[in-house]
Parts: structure tokens; C-alpha cells; sequence
């Protein structure tokens, strides 16, 4: 269909298809999920912020941990919806709508940045943001002079408070106004039929996605590899997007599960698309491996100390048993799982193997964030690491103990609440707006596919 023709009615492509959810149907959901959320949040904030700084401090880690790997998500949903524009995909359109209606939550994750931006930023960011200033007297510390720290200082033009607040406000103004444009274009379709406008998103999608590719990763760097402003990783930006999207998949074929379990998208959302949806999570599982494996490689070869003090802290405190729990959990047990189409053509199957990857992604956000909670920053922070390198290493078990007695209830609180609430949000949007771009003039294909 040409973009000047107009697509026939809904009436005429699928008479007998369920294009908007009943007055009632799903609200339960809806509130036991927002519900959910926000209690979970509640109760992590209220046993967080109280006790003594260090308690506090360790709070925001927990927080940073979930709210990276919610927000992960929900650009995964953007990530997604732009994509299938860009290709002209028929087969995903009613999935399409389903992201849409993710995406839509990123003004909420918008909202919640601001506790780290008002409150946490100090706690989680102090090491850059207060450096080469005497923590007792607040004077500059000028080189030569002890704790001058001129890593920090050559930084210094980009890590700096100012500049991270403005860049941080520019990322929400680039995911905000590409959600709000291709879901309000979308909506308007459904009403004018109008051809042009997915040729208008198409062609919005290509500078969409140089601008999501950027800001994703300088968001990886300004909001977690800046936890260590001392390493560095260009790769690390791509490592996080992969998880990210991995996960916005398994988050997906849940939703349309419950959804469908409700009566509804059985004929845009069936066996064939959850094979699709399969497909692309295990490609992203083995993407996520492969980037992350890369960084690892690398970084291993050079044999830097400015490099590989960040794997080796992560030999300590209990964590490397959580590297091995990632290589097993985040790539091995996955890959053998996932890698039959019976698996993946299966319901209960693909959701089990949704659900596990939901919560090896909550772990491998713990891997990257909460480690930094217990180290320092300091200008010694390099040699320090090649020091603790020459102690022998504890056996798994003792590690795996470690690292469970370590971990705190606010850390899954953090993340399943505000998972929940992305849940809820989702859910809300099903309800107010048609379930499926009903004169998308890729629908017909949609109804009609068969997977290979």
C-alpha cells in the first residue's frame, strides 16, 4: 500500500477482531500493579533513608541498580518501536503497539530520576563531583599537593555537576519526544487511516535511532561507569543497551501472555509471534554475551591496571561468584533453553524463560552498580586493586555466601517495585487506547503470519 492511499477500516481486514479492552476489564491488574509498585518503593525508601549516612548511601546503590534496569526496559520498548518503523515490519504491528504502550512510561522514569538527582547524587557521585576538594576544610587541593588527583582533574570539563544534569535532561528530552511522536502518530493513524504516516515514521526512525544510540550509551556512561570514574570502557554503552533490550523482550512476551489470558491480541499476538519474540530474546541473550565477552577480552589482553581494576574488584567481596552465576544464567543455561523452537512456540515455556531472564538482568545490574558501594575512588584506586590481586581467591561457595549475606531486601525492592509500576503504567495505556494499530497498512500481514 502505497503511503498516499488511505487503509480500509478495521470492518474490512478483521470484522470479528476485539479492538479495544471492555469498561472494567484489566483495571485489577492495573491497580494491583501500580499498587504494588508503589508500596514496594514505599518500604524501600522508608527503611533506606533512614540510620546513618553509610546506610543511606548504600540505599541509592540499591535504587541506581533497579532504576537502571527498569529504565533499560522501557528504552528497550522505544528501541523496538522504532526499529519495526524503519524495517516496515508487518509482522510485529500488533506486538509494535504493545511497546508503544511501554515506551509510554518513560516520562514516569523520568520522575523517578529526580531522588537521584535531588537527593542520591551526592552519595552515589561525591567521588568526581567534590574532586581535588579537602572533604574537612572544602579548599582546592592543588597539584603537587597530597590527594590531588589528576585523573579526576583532566575529567573534569565533562565530570562536573553542571554538565551532568544538563546532559541527563537532554536524554529524557530525546526518549520523551520520540515516544510521544510515534505513539501520537500512531494513535492519529488509527483514526485517519492515513498511508502517509507510517511513511512519516519510517523516515523519523533513522535519525531516531542515531539519537537513542547516543544517548543510551552516554546515559550507561554518565549513570553507572561514571561510579568509577577512573575506568572506562567504550564498549560498556552497547553492553548495557543489550541487556536492556533483552529484557524489554522477556517483559513483553509476559505482558502479552497476561494479556492474552484476559481475552485479548489472540489474533495479532499468537504462537507465531511469541516464536518471533523468542527469537529475538535468545539473539539478544547471545548478543549481550558476545559484547560483553568482547569488552572482558580486550580489557583482559591489555592487562591495564587503569582498565582491569574494574573486573578486579569484582574478584572480591563475594562478587565473583555473581560473574560466574552471569556466565552460566545470563548465557549457558539461556542459550540450551531457548534454543528450540518448542520452547519458544510454548507458552509456559517462553514465559519461565522470560521470567529468568527478568532477574538475571536485575543481577547483572547488581554486578555493574553495587561493587563500587564498597571500594574507594581515590587517586590510589589503581594501585590498591593490583595490590588485593596477589590474595588467594576463595572457592565459590564462600563467595556465594558472600554475596548473598551482602545483598540487601531494598535491592529487589527497588527494582521489582518500579518494574511493577512500568507493569501498571503499560496496562493503563491498553485499556485507554485500541489494543492494536487498526489501520496500520501492514495489519492484514500481521493477521496472516506464519513463522518459519
Amino acid at each position: 500500500m502505497t503511503a498516499t492511499m488511505t487503509a480500509p477500516p478495521i470492518e474490512k481486514v478483521a470484522p470479528n477482531l476485539v479492538t479495544r479492552v471492555k469498561d472494567g476489564d484489566l483495571k485489577a491488574g492495573q491497580m494491583a500493579m501500580l499498587g504494588l509498585g508503589i508500596a514496594l518503593l514505599a518500604i524501600a525508601f522508608a527503611t533506606g533513608l533512614g540510620g546513618d549516612k553509610e546506610h543511606q548511601g548504600r540505599f541509592w546503590f540499591s535504587y541506581l541498580t533497579g532504576y537502571m534496569g527498569v529504565l533499560g526496559i522501557t528504552l528497550g520498548a522505544l528501541f523496538f518501536t522504532m526499529v519495526q518503523h524503519i524495517t516496515r515490519a508487518g509482522w510485529s504491528v500488533g506486538v509494535r503497539r504493545v511497546a508503544e504502550n511501554v515506551a509510554a512510561a518513560i516520562p514516569v522514569m523520568a520522575l523517578l530520576f529526580l531522588p537521584i538527582a535531588l537527593v542520591g547524587f551526592d552519595h552515589l557521585y561525591h567521588h568526581w563531583a567534590h574532586a581535588n576538594v579537602n572533604p574537612e576544610t572544602h579548599a582546592a587541593i592543588l597539584p603537587g599537593q597530597p590527594g590531588y588527583d589528576h585523573v579526576l582533574a583532566g575529567k573534569s570539563g565533562y565530570l562536573n555537576k553542571q554538565f551532568f544534569f544538563i546532559r541527563a535532561g537532554i536524554y529524557f528530552a530525546i526518549w520523551i519526544s520520540l515516544s510521544l511522536f510515534f505513539r501520537r502518530n500512531s494513535l492519529k493513524q488509527d483514526e485517519t487511516g492515513d498511508g502517509a504516516l507510517s511513511l512519516k515514521m519510517a523516515r523519523l526512525a533513522a535519525p531516531g535511532l542515531l539519537l537513542f544510540a547516543l544517548s543510551i550509551t552516554f546515559a550507561a556512561f554518565d549513570w553507572i561507569m561514571s561510579l568509577d570514574p577512573h575506568w572506562f570502557s567504550t564498549m560498556f554503552g552497547i553492553c548495557y543497551f543489550a541487556g536492556g533490550f533483552m529484557s524489554f523482550l522477556a517483559f513483553t512476551a509476559l505482558l502479552a501472555r497476561w494479556i492474552r489470558s484476559k481475552g485479548y491480541l489472540g489474533e495479532v499476538i499468537n504462537t507465531e509471534h511469541f516464536h518471533d519474540i523468542g527469537k529475538l530474546m535468545f539473539a539478544f541473550m547471545v548478543f549481550w554475551t558476545y559484547v560483553n565477552f568482547s569488552q572482558y577480552m580486550l580489557i583482559w589482553y591489555a592487562n591495564l591496571p587503569e582498565e582491569t581494576v574494574w573486573f578486579e574488584h569484582r574478584r572480591h567481596d563475594g562478587w565473583s561468584s555473581v560473574g560466574t552465576i552471569l556466565v552460566f544464567g545470563h548465557f549457558l543455561v539461556p542459550f540450551v533453553f531457548l534454543m528450540s523452537r518448542h520452547i519458544k512456540r510454548n507458552g509456559f515455556t517462553l514465559s519461565l524463560g522470560a521470567v529468568f531472564l527478568l532477574v538475571i538482568h536485575w543481577i547483572d545490574m547488581q554486578y555493574l552498580i553495587l561493587p563500587q558501594a564498597g571500594h574507594g575512588h581515590g587517586a590510589a584506586h589503581a594501585t590498591e586493586a593490583v595490590e588485593i590481586s596477589n590474595a588467594g581467591h576463595p572457592p565459590f561457595s564462600h563467595d556465594l555466601n558472600l554475596w548473598l549475606h551482602n545483598i540487601q531486601p531494598n535491592d529487589a525492592l527497588c527494582y521489582f517495585g518500579m518494574l511493577c509500576l512500568v507493569a501498571g503504567i503499560a496496562i493503563l495505556f491498553v485499556r485507554k487506547n485500541n489494543l492494536v494499530p487498526l489501520r496500520d497498512p501492514r495489519l492484514s500481514e500481521t493477521l496472516h503470519f506464519q513463522n518459519i
